[in-house]
């Protein structure tokens, strides 16, 4: 992890030309925030005390947006996951001042200086939010989690809770998370393997603020606690989605499976780069043998990535099965209404049905309008984060230019070549068409503008 040198504060101005750019929010409008004070001085006077059970909260360790709690129980040989969702729709109401807003902004934007949260501060980082300070409002979805990895939801009910701790994916300890937590993560994995799910997350590249100042490029691999705590968020999300699917309504998450074209194309490319890919193994199995740590490996987990057609929304519908090829599955999003409008409306839902109520009207009207509008906000929030990183890498290189850097070739489309510098978190492109996927070039580094966020490169 090294830091970027950037004596003429190119990144800072860069940023703040990014969220212009881009219309990020620049906080809230007056009347909006008095809005959210009036409804965080709400008392949470429907909700069941569960206060005495052991929850805690598991999050990179700055988070204070905290969506999720949980705590575990064995119910002979099943695991009960009790999984608290942060109960933001007690606060929102439909039509209200910090709701309208929420429409406009769809999700949570992140960028290496600041966020621009879906809901003002005083609710998703205050009053909704689970941290381990006093009883807080949220929705308990329990979940039965079968020795093979099977889910079903067994309840849902408002309640108030009391988080125990704070805990943190990079410090956690075993000691420190309920039992049973490792042995549920296991029989969902088991469980994914046995659907042929394909669930496998490539390095992320991203750009990180340092607490002693400046900012950090880096590939970051998933830490082993993050991967265990995802399988939670997993279980419950497919356990709402066969919910409402019982129900014929709900909002899922859908994507399809890489064409037979697309799959093609990419055993050449798994070829080029020296990895083994029998013919006789489905993609499904190589995905879930590759290691992210192995660049190899991870250069094919992102060409994977490309060769689909992305996740989207979609409501339900009686001639079309929802489906989320990764899982294996259908699948909802439900678990993070602090950070995306469309898991509120799903919460709600599932809240409703599980307690033999008709789903709110408001919800069923929502449904038909969030696919395109959480389209438009996860692009947005696509397009910002490649302006972040491509602003890095240009401060990251500028003044290195005429050096040469050793790169591998990840992918080819008919816009050229995508790279990767070897020994540098840098991926980037060139106007190379003669090249595959896995070759090694060297490139000479001609220029690297940080105020158009470019890198531009020569064959050497």
């Amino acid at each position: 992890m090294k830091t970027l040198v950037d004596p003429a504060n190119a990144l800072v101005r860069g940023l703040s030309a990014i969220r212009t750019e881009f219309h990020v929010p620049q906080g809230f409008a007056p009347e909006i925030l008095a809005a959210a004070d009036a409804a965080a001085a709400r008392v949470p006077d429907a909700h069941a005390d569960r206060t005495a059970l052991p929850f805690v909260t598991l999050d990179p360790a700055s988070s204070t947006d905290l969506d999720q709690a949980f705590t575990i129980e064995a119910a002979g040989s099943d695991l009960l996951l009790h999984y608290a969702i942060a109960d933001i729709g007690w606060f929102v109401r439909d039509g209200d001042p910090v709701d309208i807003e929420a429409w406009e902004r769809g999700t949570t934007l992140y960028l290496p200086d600041g966020k621009a949260p879906l809901y003002p501060p005083v609710l998703s980082q205050g009053a909704a939010s689970l941290l381990p300070d006093g009883p807080r409002p949220a929705i308990i979805f329990t979940v039965r989690v079968a020795p093979d990895g099977g889910v079903r939801l067994d309840g849902a009910e408002r309640a108030l809770i009391r988080s125990r701790a704070k805990l943190a994916y990079d410090s956690v300890t075993e000691a420190e998370l309920p039992p049973g937590f490792a042995e549920l993560s296991r029989r969902i994995a088991e469980a994914e393997a046995a659907r042929g799910a394909a669930r496998v997350d490539p390095p992320e590249q991203e750009v990180e603020r340092l607490a002693e100042g400046g900012y950090t490029l880096r590939f970051r691999p998933r830490l082993q606690s993050e991967e265990q705590n995802s399988a939670l968020s997993l279980a419950t999300n497919m356990a709402v989605a066969d919910a409402m699917i019982a129900h014929h309504t709900g909002l899922f998450r859908v994507m399809g499976r890489p064409s037979p074209k697309s799959v093609d194309r990419l055993r050449h490319e798994a070829g080029a780069l020296g990895i083994d890919w029998p013919a006789d193994q489905p993609l499904e199995s190589l995905e879930r043998s590759l290691d992210p740590a192995d660049a190899r490996h991870a250069a094919f987990m992102l060409a994977i990535r490309r060769a689909g057609d992305g996740a989207s929304y979609m409501p339900w519908r009686e001639d079309q099965a929802p489906w989320h090829s990764a899982v294996a599955a259908a699948y909802a999003h439900a678990t993070a209404p602090l950070r995306r409008l469309a898991d509120r409306y799903v919460v709600e839902t599932v809240l409703a049905i599980a307690n033999g109520r008709p789903v709110p009207d408001a919800a069923q009207a929502a449904f038909a309008k969030l696919p395109r509008v959480m389209a438009r906000a996860d692009a947005r929030s696509g397009q910002i984060e490649r302006a972040v990183i491509d602003l890095a890498e240009a401060v990251m290189l500028q003044g290195r230019e005429g050096e040469r850097f050793e790169a591998v070739v990840t992918d080819v489309d008919p816009r050229g070549a995508r790279i990767r510098l070897c020994g540098q978190p840098i991926v980037a492109r060139i106007a190379a068409t003669d090249v595959g996927p896995g070759d090694r070039l060297t490139l000479r580094l001609s220029e690297a503008d940080p105020g158009r966020r470019t890198l531009t490169f020569d064959t050497a």
